[in-house]
């Protein structure tokens, strides 16, 4: 995984927790999802990548 894509993800992950307190604050259901559901797309990238990680390393062997 690039450097790129580890900023990437991070950034999205933290946008996520911003917008999720940021619905909390102001009773906004809508902006909170929005923030949960970029949270679960970071997370889900960042597993994907690591995955291909470990494959390309186990096939290097």
């Amino acid at each position: 995984m690039g450097l790129g894509d580890k900023i990437s993800n991070k950034a999205k992950e933290t946008v996520g927790k911003f917008k999720e307190k940021t619905g909390d604050a102001i009773h906004n259901q809508s902006l909170r999802t929005e923030g949960l559901k970029d949270r679960a797309a970071a997370a889900a990238k960042e597993a994907g990548e690591q995955l291909k990680e470990k494959v390309r390393h186990s096939n290097r062997k």
